[in-house]
């Protein structure tokens, strides 16, 4: 799944320990969600998605596989 929390974290000009310590996540879950590498649960997308101020799909969108 790509997304765009890199830009939406840089806007807001907070780091990734930041953005880890309002989600109640590690910041190598942070790291991971920005890198595509780990697909967060659906609770904690709406979690991101609220803290932002948007939609779900504002911030994540499928990505092409395979």
């Amino acid at each position: 799944m790509q997304n765009d929390l890199v830009r939406r974290r840089a806007e807001r000009g907070w780091s990734q320990a930041q953005l880890a310590e309002q989600l109640g996540v590690s910041r190598q879950t942070i790291v991971s969600i920005e890198r595509g590498r780990f697909d967060p649960s659906l609770p904690l997308a709406f979690h991101i998605a609220r803290l932002f101020d948007c939609r779900i799909e504002d911030v994540f969108s499928p990505g092409i596989s395979g």
